[in-house]
């Protein structure tokens, strides 16, 4: 579970990370997650997700919300029978947090800045 999310940091089941991050299914974590560009999340970022096929994958898009989804990026994955929410990376924690005490087959790719 998601214990706190502060500007450039997430704290996971008692563990400090302070680079952006992919949360699978399982619970492992890709820490130091970096996309092919900085602000804008292409499908080849999330790939991994893709091949793991959670139920829903939620995506945090920064403090701000200032990194981009390609369109493309929810086709893929909706194609794929995997539902997207993506939200700003604080709301994004709670509802990841939420869907995982549901149960859920739930991933999650958070930018953790701007």
């Amino acid at each position: 579970m998601i214990e706190h999310y502060g500007f450039g940091e997430i704290i996971i089941n008692g563990k400090k990370y302070v680079h952006d991050l992919i949360v699978f299914q399982s619970g492992k974590i890709k820490d130091n997650w970096w996309r092919m560009e900085g602000h804008r999340l292409s499908i080849e970022d999330v790939r991994d997700v893709l091949e793991d096929k959670p139920e829903i994958l939620v995506i945090g898009s920064g403090y701000n919300g200032l990194m981009m989804v390609d369109g493309d990026v929810v086709k893929t994955l909706k194609d794929a029978g995997i539902d997207v929410i993506i939200k700003k990376s604080a709301e994004a924690c709670r509802v990841y947090n939420e869907l995982k005490m549901k149960s859920k087959k739930t991933a999650l790719a958070i930018h953790l800045t701007c």
